[in-house]
């Protein structure tokens, strides 16, 4: 099984990647997000998840520009009802911290906005995903929030909040509200926003 793939960009559209590697070029279905990261490159890397095409079995290559974004299609894809075309398609229609921000805060009518997904969906999405979301498993399914930020100060007043009686998803929550607004917040910063929302 191929974990990723790094090369040369042969051919970059919106829905398509070919990434030449020693002669060979492997093309792979993508989301607009891996669109937008591999655009006016001449070489990346891209994290491969093979699919089976449900109408015919054969094997479908979906190439993310982040194991993020890929731990995040594996598990809108665990979700019944939800095949490899309408996770690209979540892909493509908001961020991979947007749409866990929409699953963490139910924001039923932003999940809603995204083409092919109705309600009964949508629900389906927030009731199988939070807590999945909530206990990471989606393999450190971090924000790019934090991965810009001084995880020191994030893990430092994390532990600050945990031994002052709050749980982790509240905590998770807020920090990541409060590194929107100032992704260099110091760790008392931190502590005090957080302490005014929880």
């Amino acid at each position: 099984m191929i974990d990723y793939i790094k090369g040369k960009i042969s051919e970059l559209t919106p829905t398509r990647i070919v990434i030449d590697n020693s002669g060979i070029g492997y093309a792979m279905e993508i989301s607009l997000q891996t669109f937008s990261a591999m655009e006016n490159k001449a070489e990346g890397t891209i994290y491969v998840q093979k699919q089976v095409n449900p109408r015919d079995g054969s094997d479908i290559d979906y190439g993310f520009a982040s194991k993020e974004e890929r731990s995040l299609f594996q598990l809108i894809t665990s979700v019944s009802g939800m095949g490899a075309a309408s996770a690209r398609m979540v892909l493509s229609s908001m961020t991979s911290e947007e749409f866990q921000t929409a699953i963490l805060s139910e924001d039923i009518n932003r999940i809603k906005s995204v083409k092919g997904i109705g309600l009964k969906t949508a629900q389906r999405l927030i009731l199988e995903l939070k807590d999945k979301i909530v206990k990471g498993e989606a393999e450190a399914v971090q924000t790019e929030i934090f991965r810009t930020v001084d995880n020191q100060a994030v893990e430092e007043a994390t532990q600050a909040l945990v031994m002052l009686g709050f749980t982790k998803p509240a905590i998770s929550k807020a920090v990541q509200k409060i590194l929107e607004k100032k992704p260099d917040s110091k760790v008392e910063e931190i502590i005090k926003a957080a302490l005014r929302m929880l």
